[in-house]
Order: C-alpha cells, then sequence, then structure tokens
C-alpha cells in the first residue's frame, strides 16, 4: 500500500545514503524498504501514543540491525554518516505522523550499529 501521508509521499529516503559511493544503491534500497514499511505499519496501526510508535520504529530498528549484515557482506558499514542519516529518518516520519515530542533515541533504542 502506497504511504499516504502528504509530507512523505514523495519524500527521498536516504538520498544521502544513495549519493555516497561508500553505499551499495541495492543494499540501500533494503533500508529504504524499512522505512516505507515503517510509514505503511503506522498508517495501518495509527498508534495513539509514543509507546506504540515506539514499538513500531524498534522493529523497524531490528531490521536495520539485520540489514547491517548485508551491508558489511558489501564491504560497507552502518557508520556515523549513515547511522545520521537514518536517525534523520526516523525523526522525520515521526514528525510526519504527528509525534513531535518522539525522542529519536528511543525510537532507535534496539540498534546495535
Amino acid at each position: 500500500m502506497p504511504i499516504t501521508n502528504e509530507q512523505l509521499q514523495d519524500h527521498k529516503f536516504l538520498e544521502e545514503m544513495y549519493l555516497d559511493d561508500y553505499f551499495p544503491d541495492h543494499v540501500v534500497d533494503q533500508g529504504r524498504a524499512i522505512l516505507v514499511r515503517l510509514c505503511e505499519q503506522i498508517e495501518f496501526a495509527n498508534p495513539a501514543d509514543l509507546d506504540e510508535l515506539y514499538r513500531l520504529t524498534h522493529a523497524a530498528t531490528e531490521s536495520f540491525n539485520e540489514l547491517q549484515a548485508v551491508f558489511e557482506d558489501n564491504e560497507s558499514d552502518i557508520e556515523a554518516v549513515a547511522g545520521e542519516c537514518i536517525s534523520a529518518e526516523f525523526d522525520q516520519i515521526a514528525k510526519a505522523y504527528g509525534f513531535d515530542n518522539a525522542d529519536t533515541e528511543e525510537m532507535l533504542a534496539p540498534r546495535e550499529w
């Protein structure tokens, strides 16, 4: 199902990573898919509070944890630049869905990168 949030419909997720040759596009595509899926899940579940949002963002973060191995297999890594880019995307997604007070560190609490 396509993203219906007008702020995110045409958003270029992980654009900074696509512009950096260190990150293989086909792996960044998988990260983009995680973020799109997170948006779809937020739209479907319509979380009522931060705890419900954090459950969704934690699952997406765990998907990024698994994606770390794919980056490594492609001689790349979720390092400082990628971590900041992913964090900014989570923050933007939360704000776009009305969670202006969401804590980025809490959204990414289970991260291993």
